[in-house]
């Protein structure tokens, strides 16, 4: 178990509050380490990128002897120590240590662990990764991995001249309150050369006034180094703001403060500092922070947003009541409630966006390390870096990516004898972009190998049963069966793919997402894979319609706009189910038939016109309500099977309404399309000719293949 002990316990709630929150401080800057790292690997700005790394080691290590991890601060010494040598022009950087600092990155994330209740770091590997670090460094074994005890320990004699420093060191009174340890401190300076400290208690106020969470006591020392003031103000970095701190070499000070004329430069520094206290054992700096930034646990935001969708759900009811009443004060109140109710909703959702840049460096890593294990030489590019997600997307988008990357670096990247062979440059190249489409957000893994070879595909899926010998497929259907579970065409199984579950896995994440997938190839030339992800998963805009007597949502983002149909309208198109819209053919789908209702319909009805990905179709309703705000709330164990309803909501009025997914009810009207040709060319009906729209012969059929019961219950 991590060492603890050095911690002040005096509150044990913020003693572990602010351990919590060191790790995940700790966590984005080994994410920043990683990335600088990679960097280094590819020697892009190698200078900055050495420097970033030095202080990103040297940042975990003071920060880690702060708070008490000492076994971590202790492990950081020495790869700290090994880039200060790369820094300053003393050691090359080697693939073997990047290696091994990459692998160091990972037992320090161990410790992160281990200390939040995780599994141990492997000792033994760190001990060896250690050894290979001092041996390609040229240093010897760390004097911070001996500095058990909690007393003062002197480091080796330094090299180089000496110089004598006067150091004044007096904790402010928050900084205990921190998580700082002073005697952390007074010992991580010692490490530098040779300290005597001495302690002044004059601070300490009478027993009655007397704060059992502040550090009343300052030391005076002196230390004897080669080290340079830059690396001594180091030492306190992270504290130098809660705690008065002066440092003077050779008689002159390097303080920060003013002090008064008549006096020594170190007698009117010590003066003006004991100026600063006052009986009470108040400081100068005893005056609240202004913080500019808050951590806020992903917890409380969740519970933030729900209250927010509870309040847009009774704010549409008092809509409806507003209406109903036809009164004009209540309708003014209405209609204030609902813009301050709009601006809340979208300042909590700008909340819960984050950048996924997080979630595409992490992947770089993945990437040098399969590189290596596949003996394949391969780059990462990321694109649109910065593009924002709501956090809930973020957090399930690792899982797809990682399998779109490993089937791009096992089943797409030729190594690089077979790429140059084919005119291609030695290293393979994976691209990850984000850009934004709309109130979407389009993510893609591409790569510029082999690509997929479609025939292959076919004859994989006709020898699992997955379609019949004779049914015709357009390329894209083809690429769209690899999303099978099951499915793979590798002729053997290794480490990285071929079981099969990988794009299955990619598939059932992006629909839960109420994402869509599509596949693009070209053979030899690579292959992208794209997603397209709601911005949000908790409240979408969204156009309230009618079929029957039961409502429906359909989703602002992709609708866009709105026709009649007439009767006439209907007789001219011949019985099919094409619109013209401004000189263009448009297929449509018309629910009531769909959803199997039979009530009559009115004269004349409405197309809404939507954006999908088999292109530009409609949507028949009865009735357009207008725009309303959604709260997306999860259906029950009956509707997980109908995969064309994506969720519910509750209205002002209190009925439900189901929103639909037109990309999935436009898949499941071709599917059910698909199989009633099948099931006539195997009758001897032959073929219908197929209509030159794209996606108009799928949607001809008057019906889908919706489960009646389950919809007839929804309505």
């Amino acid at each position: 178990m991590s060492d603890t002990r050095a911690i002040p316990r005096s509150d044990s709630g913020n003693a572990e509050l602010f351990k919590r929150s060191f790790r995940e401080e700790a966590r984005e800057i080994l994410t920043e380490l990683e990335a600088a790292l990679l960097d280094l690997n590819q020697c892009q700005d190698k200078a900055e990128m050495v420097g970033h790394i030095f202080r990103g080691l040297h940042t975990i290590k003071g920060s880690g002897a702060m708070f008490g991890f000492e076994r971590m601060a202790a492990f950081t010494h020495d790869l700290e120590t090994a880039f200060d040598k790369v820094r300053n022009g003393q050691v090359e950087t080697s693939p073997e240590l990047i290696d091994l600092t990459l692998a160091a990155l990972d037992q320090i994330g161990a410790m992160l662990e281990e200390d939040a209740g995780g599994r141990a770091a492997d000792a033994a590997v760190c001990a060896s990764i250690l050894d290979g670090v001092r041996r390609l460094a040229g240093i010897e074994a760390s004097p911070a991995a001996a500095a058990k005890s909690e007393a003062l320990e002197a480091a080796p004699e330094p090299e180089g001249p000496l110089g004598n420093w006067r150091i004044r060191f007096a904790p402010g009174p928050d900084l205990m309150r921190y998580g700082a340890n002073p005697l952390l401190l007074v010992r991580e300076l010692s490490l530098l050369g040779k300290l005597t400290a001495s302690v002044s208690m004059d601070a300490i106020p009478a027993l009655a006034e007397l704060d059992p969470e502040r550090c009343y006591v300052a030391w005076e020392m002196t230390l004897a180094t080669a080290a340079g003031v830059d690396a001594i103000r180091d030492v306190f970095i992270f504290v130098e703001d809660a705690c008065e701190l002066s440092i003077d070499a050779d008689g002159d000070s390097v303080a920060a403060a003013a002090t008064p004329a008549g006096r020594s430069d170190g007698e009117r520094t010590a003066r003006a500092l004991m100026e600063k206290r006052a009986t009470s054992g108040r400081r100068e700096y005893d005056k609240p922070d202004v913080a500019t930034s808050l951590r806020v646990p992903a917890a409380k935001l969740d519970q933030l947003v729900n209250l927010v969708g509870e309040l847009v759900t009774v704010q549409a009811r008092l809509s409806e009541l507003a209406q109903r009443r036809e009164d004009a004060e209540v309708t003014a109140i209405a209609e204030e409630i609902e813009r301050l109710t709009s601006a809340l909703r979208e300042n909590s959702m700008n909340i819960r966006m984050m950048p996924i840049r997080g979630t595409f460096e992490k992947f770089r890593r993945l990437v040098h390390d399969l590189a290596r294990d596949l003996d394949k030489d391969v780059e990462l590019a990321v694109e649109g870096a910065e593009t924002e997600l709501d956090k809930s997307v973020i957090e399930q988008l690792g899982d797809p990516l990682m399998h779109l990357i490993r089937n791009s670096m096992d089943h797409g990247a030729e190594p690089a004898a077979a790429r140059m062979a084919q005119g291609k440059t030695g290293t393979a190249r994976i691209e990850l972009r984000a850009r934004y489409s709309g109130a979407s957000v389009l993510v893609s893994v591409s790569d510029d190998g082999r690509g997929i070879d479609a025939a292959a595909v076919r004859a994989r899926a006709i020898e699992k049963g997955l379609i019949a010998p004779e049914t015709e497929l357009s390329e894209k259907e083809v690429f769209a069966l690899i999303f099978q579970p099951g499915f793979s065409t590798a002729s053997r199984v290794t480490d990285v793919s071929g079981r099969g579950v990988g794009m299955d896995v990619v598939r059932q994440r992006v629909e839960s997402l109420r994402g869509t997938i599509d596949v693009a190839s070209t053979a030899g030339s690579g292959t992208s894979v794209t997603m397209r992800l709601p911005l949000t998963m908790a409240i979408i805009d969204g156009l309230l319609v009618t079929v029957g007597e039961g409502s429906f949502v359909l989703p602002m983002a992709s609708t866009l706009e709105c026709i009649e149909l007439t009767r006439d309208d209907i007789e001219r198109s011949n019985g099919k189910h094409l619109a013209t819209v401004r000189g263009q053919i448009v297929p449509y789908v018309r629910l009531r038939e769909y959803f199997h209702v039979a009530t009559p319909p009115p004269e004349i009805e409405q197309i809404m016109l939507v954006e999908t990905g088999e292109g530009r179709v409609g949507f028949v309703v009865d009735k357009v309500l207008g725009n309303c705000q959604t709260v997306i709330k999860s259906v029950g164990r009956l509707y997980r099977q109908v995969p064309m309803v994506s969720g519910a909501t509750i209205l002002g009025n209190g009925t439900v309404a189901l929103i639909l997914d037109p990309d999935r009810l436009i898949q499941d009207v071709m599917r059910a399309d698909r199989t009633r040709e099948s099931r006539r060319t195997s009758a001897g009906g032959g073929s219908r000719p197929r209509d030159g729209t794209p996606g108009a012969a799928s949607l001809h059929s008057k019906g889908g293949g919706a489960d009646a019961s389950a919809m007839e219950l929804a309505i």
